[in-house]
């Protein structure tokens, strides 16, 4: 299927292209959550007249992302979990928690934005984890985990 991309997605394009994707891809995430629109040629000339537009809100979205990021970088949370004497946590920290702990401290983070490269947390100790915004907009938080008896 042949869909016009409105926004950038990573991975795929940016707006504007004109990409081939799997129909269930298209037909069931793409043009419902409004992120494109089937390639015909009405389409095709709608886009035209609506570029400026949509290049004007993509603009605007990634200086809110970069915002957000400034905003984020350097942040440091404490998340308790039960532990072993040897520092193992019982169960482990994941994104939900990380996101959680730091709605707790006034920043909202949706947990698919946060970057677990190597899995849920499983021990105590500190970490870097990235927090990967839209638009390229990335930052760098520090995670503390202490046990508890």
């Amino acid at each position: 299927m042949e869909i016009i991309l409105l926004e950038k997605i990573v991975n795929l394009g940016e707006l504007g292209d004109v990409v081939n994707v799997k129909d269930g891809f298209g037909r069931n995430f793409l043009i419902p959550q409004g992120k494109a629109k089937r390639a015909t040629a009405q389409n095709m000339e709608e886009f035209k007249v609506k570029k400026a537009e949509l290049e004007k809100q993509q603009a605007a979205l990634e200086k809110l992302s970069q915002q957000r990021a400034k905003k984020l970088d350097g942040v440091s949370i404490k998340i308790s979990q039960k532990a072993g004497v040897d520092g193992k946590l019982f169960g482990s920290v994941n994104n939900i928690d990380i996101s959680e702990a730091l709605l707790k401290e006034g920043h909202e983070v949706a947990k698919s934005e946060i970057r677990l490269p190597d899995g849920p947390l499983k021990s105590t100790g500190e970490f870097d984890i990235t927090i990967d915004l839209q638009h390229e907009s990335t930052a760098l938080i520090k995670v503390t985990i202490e046990g508890e008896e």
